[in-house]
């Protein structure tokens, strides 16, 4: 069987840029062959997620629609699994997955499972404005046992200025703003800290950060080498 990722990406287009480089590390590759065949669509025109989720109505129903034409692109075109690197439009997925015939790797639900898995309890999610008020990061994980935390008003307002003002308009990202954020969840009592706006792991690609932060596209990365039958160049996640 020929294995082909399908990547629905653009959203934004440097983190799809940072996920398939994720990819690329994580398989143990020798020559062009072994890599993970993949077809990437870049959908960079897709409507902003979280102000559709906030927005409702249309708006939402004008993501969904988008996100599955793209999704039947990809399936058309012979891709035998398919991920999404960004995380608020996981709010769409359970929808899309019941219209297309091949499965969604979901980025969400492999991080609960992997945490779960080493035992953390209180993970901080650090993601935008419509991940958090929409609740799928708190469902999924409670779904496993543990209890996600979200940061507060203040500190939220810095992550969402990260994510917009700094990565998503093509700069580095303020190490302040992500230390008082971290430091947020410290005084919350979180045992671990999840990255989960894909911006975020652009961010965490380009400054230091502490082994306290599990990186969920760096989880999706693995489960689509592993989707598509790649060996690990050693594993990250169990």
């Amino acid at each position: 069987m020929q294995y082909r990722l399908g990547v629905l990406g653009g959203m934004g287009p440097q983190a799809t840029n940072t996920f398939y480089q994720f990819v690329i590390d994580r398989t143990d590759a020798r020559t062009d062959q072994d890599h993970v065949n993949a077809l990437i669509l870049s959908d960079s025109g897709m409507p902003d997620r979280t102000g559709a989720i906030l927005g409702g109505g249309e708006a939402r129903e004008a993501v969904f629609a988008r996100l599955l034409a793209d999704a039947r692109l990809l399936e058309g075109a012979g891709c035998t699994c398919i991920a999404v690197p960004c995380n608020t439009s996981h709010f769409f997925l359970d929808r899309v997955q019941e219209q297309i015939g091949i499965p969604i790797l979901h980025m969400i639900r492999e991080t609960a499972r992997l945490l779960a898995s080493q035992g953390l309890k209180r993970p901080g999610i650090l993601a935008t404005d419509g991940t958090i008020q929409t609740g799928l990061y708190q469902k999924e994980f409670s779904a496993v046992g543990i209890q996600a935390v979200a940061p507060s008003p203040a500190a939220q307002k810095l992550a969402m200025s990260l994510i917009y003002d700094d990565v998503k308009a093509g700069r580095d990202g303020d190490p302040q703003k992500f230390a008082a954020v971290h430091e947020d969840l410290l005084a919350q009592g979180c045992d671990c800290g999840v990255l989960a706006c894909t911006e975020l792991s652009v961010f965490a690609d380009k400054h230091h950060l502490p082994h306290f932060y599990t990186d969920a596209m760096a989880v999706l990365a693995q489960r689509a080498v592993e989707a598509c039958h790649r060996p690990l160049r050693h594993i990250f996640i169990k």
